[in-house]
């Protein structure tokens, strides 16, 4: 008759005991040793920072929070996380200012087109309350 692997797992192999040693003579307890979660590594908001590079570039705003994000990554890379932690939250910032001035400009931008069209409507309509259009004769 033909002997059949196990399906499961495979345990490793056994190791007997060393001469002198008995059961009894084994301690009994486990040690289970508690270490605290990892601390997870600091954002470098590069995503963000590339998306405010190529579409919201106010002063070059978006530049510069790339190249810290960049910076950012690269000391996360190292282990250095303080230097990280530095670069990546210069790099937060510079996108929100990039973001708030971007914000700011487009509010600005339709309020002037705005304006423009309702200041062109109305000398528009003003010139031609005073000059009707002549009879043809």
């Amino acid at each position: 008759m033909e002997r059949s692997r196990p399906l499961g797992p495979t345990l490793p192999p056994y190791e007997p005991l060393a001469e002198g040693l008995d059961m009894e003579g084994l301690s009994r307890s486990t040690v289970v040793s508690v270490e605290p979660p990892p601390v997870p590594p600091p954002r470098d908001h590069l995503a963000w920072s590339l998306c405010t590079a190529l579409y919201a570039n106010v002063c070059c705003l978006g530049f510069m929070a790339l190249v810290f994000s960049v910076k950012s990554r690269d000391r996360k890379v190292l282990g250095d996380y303080s230097g990280a932690l530095s670069y990546g939250s210069t790099a937060k910032y510079l996108n929100i200012t990039a973001l708030l001035l971007n914000i700011f400009l487009v509010i600005l931008i339709i309020a002037l087109i705005a304006s423009g069209t309702i200041i062109v409507a109305n000398f528009f309509n003003h010139n031609q309350e005073y000059q009707p259009f002549p009879n043809p004769t």
